[in-house]
Formats: C-alpha cells, structure tokens, sequence
C-alpha cells in the first residue's frame, strides 16, 4: 500500500480516536466506538472500513455486530508511527489542558 494511502487512513480525526481505543490490544465492538466516540453506526461503519482497507485494523463478525482490533500483521514501521502519532497527540492534549 502506498504511504500517501496509510497516511490518509490516520489523518482523520475520528479515525485515530478509534486507533486510540483499539490500540491496546484488544477486541472492540463497533457499538463500543460509536458509543465512545459518538457516531452514528454509517459514519463509525465507514471510517472503520478506510482502516481496514489501509491494513491498520482487521474485523471478525459476531452475529449483528463487527469486532475491530489491531491489525497484527502491520509492520513494525507502520506501528511506530501509528504509536507515534497517538502519543503526540495525547502529549498536546496535555499540553492544552
């Protein structure tokens, strides 16, 4: 995938809210992020779908809902800077409050 690609992926803002929640290594249902993040279940549906189609996340269906969780397989290069980006991030919300 191209870099422009990944980058477009995490640029958005509600998309890496969801990354800072899927981060940790764990499954998450979508229900969970649009409550969290709250968003409509098209609009959680779609930014989902840009990550998982930039390789950043992968899905497993359980009954009416879809389970996100980090994309093991995303390499190491990819994951740092994914880490990176949140951790800035979180380090200027800090800093602002």
């Amino acid at each position: 995938m191209p870099m422009q690609d990944f980058l477009t992926a995490i640029a958005d803002p509600v998309r890496r809210a969801a990354l800072h929640i899927l981060w940790d290594d764990s499954e998450h249902c979508v229900c969970e992020l649009m409550a969290k993040l709250d968003a409509t279940q098209s609009r959680m549906s779609r930014h989902m779908k840009a990550l998982k189609l930039a390789g950043i996340v992968v899905d497993r269906r359980d009954a009416q809902w879809v389970r996100y969780r980090r994309n093991p397989a995303l390499s190491r290069e990819l994951s740092a800077i994914i880490d990176a980006v949140l951790k800035a991030e979180q380090s200027n919300e800090r800093n602002v409050a």
